[in-house]
């Protein structure tokens, strides 16, 4: 992905979105632009306006942490669009080139380690995934597999939660919120062009989805950012019905890269009994072949 366009539209997006109040400036009048203008962020930031369009029109190379944190300060960046913006600036003059991931083996190809998949399939209680920047799932346990039914059911998804989001009916159903977990998977996948703008099967994921589907589009030309790190979500699983469930990201260590994610619910919840149900659904799945398929 281009470095610069993907700086330049970054921070002319979050120019836009910071109001004169919100920055504390008066809004004046005859504003032909939304929110401030180069000077104001520049002024906010201690530096030339020159230096400022400088840096908006994409030339981060060489740029210091001390400007990058004066620029994420004036215009008010949240953790994510800050470590998006370092990111970037790390993309720009090459000194990300030892924090990159390893390219790793298609998903068809790749395996846990075998420590990994004990782990996952420890977790009884939650659907427990390992997912690559991209949103593929690459891991999971029974429960996660019986909780994402109708992604794994369709070969089309490429087990790909983004394609599954934006390509797949299905993804309506099981997401009573749906433009919720829209944004949320843009907002996701943007983040790792930043950490990663030289991963081609990412470049080919948002070129499919951007060609495919005009809500993603839209979202992607936003450039929100976001980490998956904790919250609560709500799904409609065709079996079981609603699910509350509170989730957890984690990084892998063993694995840069990748993060495991378990949700769990509220104990004592319906949600709770939700998830045993579609537990014991999962072990008469996962048994169902060897039934029909008797050995001797």
């Amino acid at each position: 992905m281009d470095n610069r366009e993907e700086v330049r539209e970054f921070l002319t997006s979050r120019r836009a979105k910071l109001s004169p109040e919100q920055a504390g400036l008066p809004s004046g009048s005859r504003r032909r632009v939304p929110g401030l203008r180069r000077s104001e962020v520049a002024a906010l930031a201690d530096m030339s306006v020159e230096y400022y369009a400088k840096l908006e029109r994409g030339n981060l190379a060489g740029v210091s942490p001390a400007v990058l944190e004066s620029v994420a300060r004036a215009l008010e960046l949240d953790d994510a669009e800050r470590a998006h913006l370092l990111n970037l600036a790390q993309a720009a003059d090459g000194s990300d080139i030892l924090t990159r991931p390893r390219r790793r083996r298609a998903k068809g190809q790749w395996a846990p380690h075998r420590s990994l998949q004990w782990t996952l399939d420890a977790i009884t209680a939650g659907p427990a995934v390992v997912c690559n920047g991209r949103m593929d799932i690459l891991a999971s346990n029974p429960l996660a597999r019986a909780f994402y039914t109708d992604l794994f059911a369709n070969a089309a998804n490429q087990r790909n939660l983004a394609r599954f989001q934006f390509l797949d009916p299905a993804s309506r159903r099981f997401y009573p919120d749906w433009d919720l977990f829209a944004d949320m998977a843009v907002a996701i996948l943007h983040a790792q062009a930043g950490r990663n703008p030289y991963d081609k099967d990412l470049h080919d994921l948002v070129g499919e989805l951007s060609t495919r589907a005009e809500e993603f589009r839209t979202r992607w030309g936003a450039h929100n950012v976001r980490r998956h790190g904790t919250g609560t979500k709500r799904f409609h699983h065709p079996a079981i019905g609603e699910l509350i469930l509170a989730y957890e990201s984690l990084d892998l260590a063993a694995d840069p890269g990748l993060n495991m994610t378990i949700y769990s619910a509220e104990p004592g919840s319906p949600s709770e009994e939700g998830l045993r149900l579609l537990a014991s659904l999962a072990v008469t799945e996962e048994s169902a072949p060897a039934a029909q398929h008797p050995t001797g």
